[in-house]
This record gives C-alpha cells, structure tokens and sequence, in this order.
C-alpha cells in the first residue's frame, strides 16, 4: 500500500487537489485517469490475447476454440469417361505440426475408386488428389461429380463437412479445410508465455552478438539524441516564429511543408546526406522531432493571454522580461506536449532508422526477425519499445507537473 501511495503522489494529483476543485466537468485538469479503469483495461488486453492464442496462463474454459484436432471421412463419388460411377470414401487424418501418425487406409475396395487415407496439418488447407490410387485417375479423364453426396462443381461452392469444409477446385481436386478454430497460430501471433521465455532467453544470451540490454541503449541513445537537437533546434524557433511576422513568413512555409512529410520518406536523402551510419539515423530523428517541437512552441506563443502581456508592459516589463517572465511560462504547456509527441514518433521511427545498416538496437531486433519469422521476438520489441516509451511519457508528465503546475489555470 505504502508503494501504491507512493507511486500516485509520483504520477498523479491526490484527492486533495480534486476536492478543491469547484468545477469538474469541462476542467481538464480535474480529470485523471481512475487506476482501475487502468488495470481492467491492461487485464482485459492480457486475456483477449493469452484467450484467441490458447494460452496455459489462462483456464481453458477462457481459451478460444482451438482448430480441429481428429479423424475426418468423406466420401466422393468419381465418374469415369464412359459414364460408369463409383464411390470411394478418404479418412483425413487432422493432426498438429510435428505429429506424423501411422495412416491405414484399409481395404481399398472393388471399384474403380479406391478408399484412401491422407494426413493434413490442423489449421491448414490442403489439396487432396484422392484420384491418384484410383484405376481411372483424372488423367485418364476422370472426374468428381459429387461428395458425401451432394453434387459438386469445379470452382463452384464448397461442402460443410462438420469437422471442416471441401471444394472442388477447378481443375477437379478436392480442397480440404479443417475447421481452423478461433486461435491464432503462433506464427501470427504467440501466447504471452512464449513471448516471456524469448525475453529471458534473450536477456541471458543476447542476439546477435549483442546483449538485450545493449540493442536497448542503442536505441534510447539514438531516439533521446534526436529528440534533444530537434528540441534545441525547434523550440528557438517556434518562439521566433510566434514573436516575429519575419521569421514566421520566412519558416511558416518550410514548417507547414515539412510537418506532412512522414520521417519514413527521408529516409534515402538522409542517407545521401549523412551516410548509413550513426549520424544517419540521429539525423532522421531530428528531422521528425524539429516540426513538431517548432509548432508546439508557435502555439504556445500564440496561446498566451494578451492581457498577461499588456498587464506585464503596464507594470514597466521590458521585451526580455516579457518573454521570460509572461511567454516562456504561459507557452510551456504546450511545449510539454509538443515534447510527448515528438517522443513518441520518434520512438516509432526508430524501428525505421535502424533498418539502416544497424548492427545494435531494438529496431533492427524487430527487423532482423521478422525476416525469419520469428513472431515472439518481434512482439517482444514492440513491447519493450512500449515500456520504454511509456516510461518516458510518465517522466515527462511527472516533469510537466513539477515545473509548470500553473497549467490549466488563469
């Protein structure tokens, strides 16, 4: 409790400041996000995915219905050139990847159709040639007309067959899908105790001739790197823009015109300009960092209420002591938030600066398996991306409150 205490005095207001607040409704700064609605909101994302990836962190009645496991029949009926018909019944045998069962097909039969047995992977579709073992195939111009003896068509409408669905496609072979369930396959998406035993593997072991910890600070390095000369560079001049009808005419177009540009698509002028390596990369996150620190400190300058400056000229301010007293204050607000979401973008395209030639960081961990589809290892980057971020947001919130607690207030 004392930690729990401790962590919403560090993150948030007390109740306190709430109960003195005459109007709640309507006052931004009055709204704070209720820890429970937090946590049913994180618990909720957990089950959805451990549930749709049947995952044993969660009872089995919680689990979503997984793909058909078993023993499926059908029975096709081929029709030869002349005309004649026969009948010939195919077990399918459905079992998970690795699995490779003993298949009997029994006693073939009397017929030109030949009974026959066929392994297919759960979750898969597979083309059965059930013809090949006929004494007519279709090579000889034979062809299936019905199966379980409902008439079928090449290329026409499938056949619902309880435990999966068939068609006939149109070159005349059967199409057997079992019934692929409800889960995912952990090629597309991994249960979360898979994706937790690729994180301490890795953290023990590393990847890539690095350890995890180092494809961490690479990463924090660069993003924290360009977002500071973004910062530097940008706030200066969204002042300057705010202040002066020169600077605002000169840069507005160049600000207003690079903004749209997604940083992904400077990517090869950065190489042209600054190589593919170190330098490269910090400069494509401090070009999508600049914009958007330059527009929150404008509009931070634009915010300012005129009667706080005209009362500060009133008082015998001169311009330097207006910015620093009355603009620089007031503007700060929106240049916190300008700062969160330059953090943020530059954390997303930090993925996309480390496709360059980057022998460390958690982008090219992404990357790098992605290529060999490892789904757990992707996740796990997307995720320690997001802790990482999300920390970073909470620093900055918590350095917003302490330096500027005048926001929200006249």
């Amino acid at each position: 409790m004392a930690l729990w205490r401790g962590a919403r005095r560090l993150f948030g207001r007390g109740p306190q400041d709430a109960m003195r607040r005459t109007v709640t409704f309507g006052d931004a700064g009055a709204v704070r996000a209720s820890p429970l609605a937090s946590v049913l909101s994180i618990a909720a994302i957990f089950l959805l995915w451990a549930a749709f990836t049947g995952s044993v962190l969660v009872p089995s009645w919680l689990r979503a219905p997984g793909p058909f496991v078993g023993d499926g029949r059908l029975a096709y009926t081929a029709e030869a050139p002349d005309g004649a018909r026969d009948e010939a019944t195919v077990t399918v045998a459905v079992r998970p990847e690795g699995e490779t069962p003993d298949i009997a097909s029994g006693t073939p039969g009397e017929g030109f159709a030949k009974d026959d047995a066929v392994l297919i992977r759960a979750g898969r579709a597979t083309l059965v040639k059930v013809q090949d073992n006929d004494e007519v195939t279709a090579a000889d111009g034979a062809r299936i007309v019905a199966v379980d003896g409902t008439a079928m068509e090449p290329g026409g409408p499938g056949l619902d067959l309880g435990w999966g669905r068939v068609n006939v496609t149109a070159r005349g072979t059967l199409n057997v899908a079992p019934d692929p369930g409800w889960r995912m396959e952990p090629l597309w998406l991994p249960p979360p105790e898979s994706v937790a035993r690729r994180l301490v593997e890795i953290a023990q072991g590393g990847y890539r001739d690095a350890s995890l910890w180092e494809h961490l600070g690479y990463s924090l390095f660069r993003v924290v790197t360009g977002f500071l000369l973004g910062a530097i560079v940008g706030i200066p001049l969204g002042y300057a823009m705010g202040l002066s009808g020169w600077f605002r005419g000169w840069f507005d177009p160049i600000v207003e015109f690079m903004r749209p540009v997604p940083p992904l698509a400077l990517i090869p002028l950065v190489i042209i300009w600054a190589g593919i390596g170190e330098t490269g990369k910090i400069v494509l996150l401090f070009l999508a960092s600049l914009w958007i620190m330059a527009i929150a400190a404008r509009s931070g300058v634009s915010g300012v209420r005129l009667s706080k400056v005209h009362a500060a000229y009133s008082l015998g301010a001169s311009r330097a002591q207006v910015l620093w007293h009355v603009i620089v204050p007031n503007s700060l607000p929106d240049v916190f938030t300008g700062a969160r979401v330059a953090m943020g973008v530059c954390w997303g395209t930090v993925v996309a600066a480390e496709l360059v030639a980057a022998n460390q960081g958690a982008g090219m961990m992404i990357m790098a398996a992605s290529k060999f589809q490892q789904t757990d290892i992707v996740i796990m980057g997307i995720v320690l991306i997001g802790v990482i971020g999300l920390a970073i947001d909470l620093l900055m919130r918590w350095g917003e409150r302490t330096l500027v607690p005048w926001k929200g207030r006249a």
